[in-house]
This record gives structure tokens, C-alpha cells and sequence, in this order.
């Protein structure tokens, strides 16, 4: 199920008579979203936010609700997703070592699509009255990582599509943010930097394809 998309599906539709294959189309249009949906396998290319979002559909209409919702730009919440767990939906950090080769504990309760912390995310359950939300769900983790950037262009001033602050107060917290915790970690520089390259190649390339993702199935079907 995981290799099914509409590309290779419509390879064998030349064979089949017309009314077969308008009719195998649309049904192929209609299940694709449900299908995809069910799946928590990481895209084929991560690279592409065009290709994320032409292969799960329902993954554009979260991603768009979310920057409705909040104000913070698709790009920016997309490009967060990447970089903590490049779109996996159950993610964890890796454990540590117990006299270099024994599995330790994991150094925190990060989880899912964003990462997110145990106690962060029960408080977004409660704040954002999404308390069915899962970690694991790209709907809720979007949502999530949302409404977390929009939380901090309104504590620490942060404007909404400069991701590189909003990724280093996502990671230190607003209160770590604003003393500057960030700039005694080189890492966290050097991955708040590749945030910000990121969104910006996320948002050239959304631009590129926005209209055809726009259009439903109808549409597509059809034109």
C-alpha cells in the first residue's frame, strides 16, 4: 500500500476501455486521501514540499488550516516538521549510551511529527481545545508546531516568518529565548540556520504548485 499514487495508478489506464478508466480514476481520486491518510510511512521526498503535499493531500488542507488558524506561513510550520522529525510519524530521540554501548534513557519525552515534550503538549491540548490531539497525527502535530510559533511572536516578539528565532525558541522555550540561551549552542545555531534555508526553499516551491493543490478532485479529474 505504501508504493499506491495516482501516477502509477494512471499508467494502466490507457489499456483499459474509456468508461473504465474515467470510472477507476475517480474512484482512485476519491480513496488516494483516505488511503494515504492511514499510512504513517515518511513521504518519498521530504525535500519537496510540493511533492509532500501532491502525494498526501490531506496533509496541504492540515498544513493551510494550521496557518489559518494561527498566522504563522505554511513554509515555516512545514520546515519546523522536517527538522525534527523529517516527517516521521513516530519519531523519538535517540536513546543514550550506557558505558558506550548499553541503550540508556531517551534524553526527553520528544515525540511524533514535532517533537513535541510530554508536559508542551498536554498544555496545547488544553489551550488550543484539540484534547483528542496525537503526536503521531500530521494534523494535530502541524496544528501543534502553529501554535506554538504563533505563541511566540506574540511573548517574545518574534515576527512570523523569521524561523530561525521562532525555531530557537521553540527548542529553548520563550523564557530560554529571550536570555539568549541559544547563542552558547552552536548546534542549535547551526539547525535553527537550516530552518530558516528551509522555509524560504519551502515557500519558493509552494508558490510554484499552491494552484494546482487548490484545486479538488473534480477538478483535477477533469482539467
Amino acid at each position: 500500500m505504501n508504493s499506491f499514487n495516482l501516477r502509477q495508478f494512471e499508467a494502466v489506464l490507457p489499456g483499459l476501455p474509456r468508461s473504465t478508466g474515467l470510472l477507476c480514476r475517480t474512484i482512485a481520486l476519491m480513496a488516494l486521501p483516505v488511503l494515504t491518510g492511514c499510512l504513517a510511512t515518511q513521504p518519498r521526498d521530504i525535500t519537496n514540499v510540493c511533492t509532500i503535499f501532491e502525494e498526501r493531500r490531506s496533509w496541504y488542507k492540515a498544513a493551510k488550516s494550521a496557518s489559518e488558524r494561527w498566522g504563522v506561513p505554511v513554509a515555516v510550520n512545514m520546515a519546523f516538521i522536517y527538522q525534527e522529525s523529517g516527517f516521521r510519524a513516530r519519531a523519538k530521540p535517540d536513546r543514550t549510551k550506557i558505558l558506550w554501548i548499553l541503550p540508556g534513557p531517551r534524553p526527553s519525552s520528544a515525540y511524533g511529527y514535532a517533537q513535541a515534550l510530554d508536559s508542551t503538549w498536554a498544555e496545547y491540548k488544553v489551550r488550543s481545545g484539540n484534547r483528542r490531539a496525537s503526536r503521531a497525527d500530521f494534523d494535530d502535530a502541524v496544528d501543534f508546531v502553529a501554535w506554538y510559533n504563533a505563541g511566540s511572536t506574540r511573548t517574545s516578539g518574534i515576527a512570523r516568518n523569521n524561523a530561525q528565532h521562532l525555531y530557537y525558541a521553540y527548542h529553548e522555550g520563550n523564557g530560554g529565548y529571550q536570555r539568549g540561551t541559544y547563542r552558547e549552542k552552536t548546534w542549535l545555531q547551526n539547525a535553527a540556520s537550516q530552518v530558516q534555508s528551509n522555509a524560504v526553499r519551502f515557500d519558493v516551491q509552494l508558490n510554484s504548485c499552491r494552484e494546482e493543490l487548490e484545486k479538488n478532485w473534480f477538478q483535477r479529474l477533469f482539467f
